[in-house]
């Protein structure tokens, strides 16, 4: 074979692979162009559903944080309204046992007062009675020196200083009436009955009580000098407070009555109940709206109803509060977006939603698929022709 014929055979062969080869570049380049443009469809449509789930999340998680929110706002209220009105019980407490305090220094004094004014009536009485002489006991005296002086163990004697340790209570006839008081006669003794004793009150006209019984009891009992002093004001006042007693007993707690104002104070009111009893209406149980002063809302003499809330160590409490409705508790309006989100999902959704937040501390977007653009990946899948 001739050498040019070769060559001439070898240079259309080369032309011939040039133009395969560059047929195959060709298809090649197009093949890589339309893988690429898959690929990048593919990445931006990962990427459009990775930053849908994330605005998704981040959707929930704001719900979730808003939610979280109210809830812990609204527990921190309900917690400051729980100490509030603790603190305001306290203080009511506080106020009542003031009060409380108040009336019971007020009864001693009034106590004070009334001791005074008989000792002072005690003294003037005598003041005004004129002074005892021989001739007016001059039956007695006869009497008694014929009798002799009492003796040591005279049973008569014995009997009112055992009366006297005792303090029985007898019945006794008013005899006479006297300066400064009454007499009567204990077994043939006479016996004196001072005007501030009589009664359990001030008694203005001692010839009143001439001729009629009263209840006393022994207050002095001396041998020696044949002196016997009674009292029917102590018998008097005893049986008051005993009567006092069982009527503030029959007053049951959680029982409503009726009322009249008897005197206003800062810290509330004084009722007289049915049956004669009196009763605290402190200033805090006037109403459920703030009151200052009783006297802002009450009058002396007013009609009122209560209810008995305590009954104890003498002291009776008054509520007029307890007998009104107790306001409502305002109700914590949510966001309308929020409210109107929880409204439309189900009770279990809400349910899990609940318990889900609960669980996670926090929040780790991951995506499984995998995205690249790497040469190697592009043209992985691409065959050549041989």
């Amino acid at each position: 074979m001739d050498i040019e014929k070769i060559i001439e055979t070898v240079a259309e062969k080369a032309e011939e692979v040039k133009e395969a080869v560059a047929e195959k570049v060709e298809a090649a380049k197009e093949t890589v162009a339309e893988k690429a443009e898959t690929v990048m469809e593919a990445v931006e449509e990962k990427a459009e559903a990775a930053k849908e789930a994330v605005a998704e999340k981040a959707e929930e998680l704001h719900v979730a944080a808003a939610e979280k929110t109210a809830e812990v706002t609204e527990a921190v209220a309900e917690k400051a309204e729980e100490i509030a009105e603790k603190a305001e019980e306290k203080a009511e407490e506080v106020a009542e046992k003031a009060a409380e305090k108040a009336e019971e220094v007020t009864e001693k004094a009034e106590e004070k007062v009334e001791a005074a004014a008989e000792k002072a009536e005690e003294a003037a009485a005598k003041a005004e009675e004129p002074a005892e002489t021989m001739a007016d006991y001059t039956a007695e005296l006869e009497a008694s020196y014929k009798k002799g002086p009492p003796k040591a163990d005279d049973p008569t004697w014995d009997k009112f200083e055992q009366m006297l340790a005792d303090k029985t209570v007898f019945e006794v006839k008013v005899d006479s009436v006297v300066k400064g008081g009454v007499v009567a006669f204990v077994d043939e003794v006479r016996a004196f009955i001072p005007a501030s004793k009589l009664a359990a009150g001030y008694v203005e006209n001692l010839d009143d009580y001439k001729g009629k019984n009263v209840e006393v009891i022994v207050i002095t009992a001396d041998r020696e000098g044949k002196k016997l002093v009674l009292s029917g004001r102590d018998v008097a006042r005893m049986k008051a407070r005993a009567a006092k007693a069982a009527a503030q007993e029959a007053v049951q707690v959680d029982s409503v009555l009726e009322g009249t104002v008897d005197s206003l104070k800062d810290y509330g009111a004084f009722v007289t109940l049915e049956g004669g009893m009196s009763g605290l209406l402190h200033v805090s149980q006037i109403s459920y709206k703030r009151v200052e002063k009783p006297a802002d809302v009450l009058n002396v003499g007013d009609k009122i109803k209560v209810k008995v809330i305590g009954n104890k160590d003498g002291k009776i409490s008054l509520s007029m509060k307890a007998l009104e409705e107790a306001p409502a508790r305002e109700k914590r309006e949510r966001p309308e977006r929020e409210r109107r989100e929880r409204s439309d999902r189900p009770e279990g959704e809400r349910r899990e939603r609940r318990e889900r937040r609960d669980r996670e501390e926090s929040f780790n977007y991951t995506e499984s698929g995998k995205a690249t653009t790497s040469l190697g990946d592009l043209l992985s899948n691409i065959k050549l022709g041989e």
